[in-house]
């Protein structure tokens, strides 16, 4: 984990130096962030969420182990070495049974961190933020701490090499962005951080852990940066400068900041030059790659007779209409306003979709009807103008595929310019 300390450590320094973390599961987006990667000749943070990846499988599929093969497999296939990936585990805690007591959320808690420190994650987030079914609704900031501790405790039993970098934090957004649309997003105040790194310190003291903390390398801040449904707050770079003075005075500490997806590209260089180290970023990628997806499938309208159209739009509907838990508590249900949301809502809600058989059945007929044939550059340019600029400088091939990772570079472009300043 020499890289990531480096990183964290220059930034410190006052380098404009940082690093974003790609929570993401799709493996057209990892590949994408990989590509990035070669090109940059830099590190790559991939993290997994607990919602996605735990002991239980997550709604991927897969265990922790499962997606370290998953991820290196991808590697193998595109030429990256991997030793320059660092796997992250994103959200650790018990929010996926936070409908449960928390003697027995924590349990699974504990196994869920135990699970990822013995597949080999490096970087992990411990997030005890959340309210279990007997507890408070405002979950004391104590009892936070004491339940992080806990988790790395349980990390370090797993973990010989000694080598895990953690992150902690009271104040975290909720995983994915906004549940509800916003109209105000507070800075963290630095007396709240303050507490919370005392909290933490506390807790790994009486858990007799208290060399880790030398490993804790970011805190979770709010520095105003979040995205509902339909709109976007950026980051006010007055309005955090008590945050940015406060931090270089605690050793060893950077912030990692939640949600910074959509951002505009000025404000990633700032939020890295402010020490927000460390920049969360998925949804967006895959808000990306819904739009290639979906650009190609206005193409394919195009070129194909009706009958053997993927009618990919149409399948994702469908699918999320049928099976609606991953989106009816964040869109409105009346329609036709929620069928926007489902495809176009900043949340992405319909990334969570993506494993269905019968979208991805439709995602690989898109893909087979477009490559058996040219794609019209006049085509492109309608739908997908920057592919279209990629194209005409030799930079792509129009093969479906390359064109959609094409897409999602555009993005992950931006979060590199901003992290190597």
């Amino acid at each position: 984990m020499n890289a990531l300390k480096t990183i964290i450590n220059n930034n410190r320094a006052g380098q404009a130096q940082g690093i974003y973390s790609v929570c993401c599961a799709h493996p057209l987006v990892i590949e994408a962030a990989m590509l990035q990667a070669i090109k940059d000749d830099s590190e790559l943070l991939i993290e997994a969420t607990a919602n996605q990846v735990n002991q239980f499988g997550g709604y991927t599929g897969m265990q922790p182990k499962d997606f370290v093969e998953f991820v290196h497999e991808i590697a193998d296939k595109v030429g990256l070495d991997k030793h320059r990936i660092i796997l992250g585990g994103d959200h650790l805690g018990p929010v996926c049974w936070v409908n449960e007591p928390a003697e027995q959320a924590m349990q699974k808690a504990v196994d869920l961190v135990k699970a990822y420190a013995s597949a080999g994650f490096k970087k992990i987030h411990l997030d005890a933020s959340m309210p279990c079914s007997d507890d408070e609704v405002c979950l004391a900031d104590a009892e936070i701490a004491k339940r992080a501790a806990l988790m790395c405790q349980a990390a370090e039993s797993v973990c010989q090499e000694q080598d895990i970098l953690y992150v902690v934090g009271t104040e975290v957004p909720p995983p994915g962005g906004a549940k509800e649309d916003l109209e105000v997003i507070e800075v963290t105040h630095v007396e709240g951080v303050q507490q919370t790194i005392k909290l933490h310190q506390d807790a790994f003291n009486e858990l007799n852990i208290a060399d880790v903390w030398s490993r804790v390398i970011a805190v979770v801040v709010q520095p105003g940066v979040e995205f509902d449904n339909h709109q976007v707050f950026d980051y006010q770079r007055s309005e955090a400068q008590q945050l940015k003075e406060f931090i270089t005075r605690v050793d060893n500490l950077v912030y990692e900041a939640h949600s910074t997806d959509y951002q505009p590209a000025h404000c990633y260089h700032e939020l890295v030059q402010d020490h927000f180290a460390i920049l969360k970023v998925g949804p967006q990628l895959t808000y990306a790659l819904r739009e290639g997806l979906f650009a190609l499938s206005y193409i394919e309208d195009q070129l194909i007779e009706p009958s053997r159209r993927s009618n990919i739009r149409a399948v994702c509907e469908r699918v999320m209409l049928e099976k609606p838990g991953y989106w009816n508590k964040f869109y409105p249900t009346d329609e036709p306003e929620a069928a926007i949301y489902r495809a176009y809502s900043y949340s992405d809600r319909i990334r969570y979709y993506w494993p269905e058989d019968e979208i991805k059945y439709a995602v690989e007929t898109l893909f087979a009807n477009l490559e058996a044939q040219i794609i019209p550059q006049t085509l492109l340019s309608q739908f997908m103008p920057m592919q279209y600029k990629a194209l005409i400088k030799r930079e792509i091939t129009s093969l479906p595929r390359e064109l959609v990772i094409n897409k999602i570079m555009e993005v992950t472009n931006t979060y590199s310019l901003a992290c190597n300043q």
